[in-house]
């Protein structure tokens, strides 16, 4: 029982000091803000329901905290409104149900995974601006960050992910990801622990992502090499223009731009 309780707290320590150390390197949290939590029902909102909830209740910087699970009318999700209802009140937080739909024939240029997605994140940027809030806040861990990384180089020629922290122009709002540093494997060992129970999941659009290869891609480099998350990371913020691969009518332009400056 002494090991259980003692794994229990390296557990629950070691999510909270990547939690914390998310939030102050990024500055996601400032002192005023009213932040809304995207309770999707999943394992990872629920933590960041928790522990959101948990931090709040500390006086510096003081915020507050709503949540809100958005129903896609056409998608056959089944959630279990009633159990996160009882979960975010049970934290003291307000919950919200807003329903909405998409049709994927409007946009045949981008995929009915996406275009869910985008209209998700829309109907949250709508219940924010409705209920006060100036940021969102998404379950999304370190694991979901490296994974979109990794997609966006291989499908979309990108070197980019998802920041921890972006602030959205168009719609006057901050999107936060307070779990940046979390990793999923103890979100995975936090959900059996607190018991968090799972939403009927039933998308006819999930095998189309290539999100689950993404994950295997990752647990292959990390057989490689232990530390190769943190190398992915590290890359994000040690990108080397120098020593990339530069066409020779962007040099040449850069060497034009140089001959123009003219020195007083």
């Amino acid at each position: 029982m002494l090991c259980k309780d003692k794994k229990e707290r390296e557990l629950l320590g070691r999510i909270n000091r990547r939690f914390a150390k998310g939030v102050v390197e990024y500055g996601l949290i400032e002192d005023g803000d009213n932040i809304l939590i995207g309770l999707s029902g999943g394992k990872d909102s629920l933590a960041l329901l928790e522990l959101l909830a948990k931090r709040a209740r500390i006086h510096k910087p003081r915020f507050s905290v709503q949540a809100v699970h958005v129903v896609m009318r056409n998608i056959p999700y089944q959630s279990d409104e009633a159990y996160l209802r009882a979960c975010a009140e049970g934290l003291g937080v307000p919950f919200t149900v807003y329903e909405t739909e998409f049709d994927a024939s409007t946009d045949s240029r981008k995929s009915p995974c996406f275009l869910c997605s985008w209209n998700r994140r829309k109907a949250l940027f709508t219940v924010a601006k409705e209920l006060g809030c100036n940021k969102i806040a998404l379950g999304h861990h370190m694991d979901d960050i490296l994974e979109t990384l990794l997609m966006n180089i291989t499908f979309q020629g990108a070197f980019s992910s998802m920041p921890p922290r972006l602030k959205m122009n168009k719609f006057d709002m901050i999107i936060i990801r307070p779990m940046c540093l979390v990793h999923e494997a103890d979100l995975e060992e936090l959900a059996r622990l607190r018991g968090y129970r799972k939403q009927v999941k039933c998308c006819p659009y999930e095998s189309q992502s290539n999100r689950a290869n993404m994950k295997e891609v990752l647990r292959q480099l990390e057989a490689l090499n232990p530390e190769a998350r943190y190398s992915l990371w590290g890359s994000m913020g040690n990108v080397q223009p120098d020593l990339l691969p530069v066409k020779a009518e962007k040099q040449n332009r850069q060497i034009n731009n140089n001959h123009n400056i003219s020195f007083k």
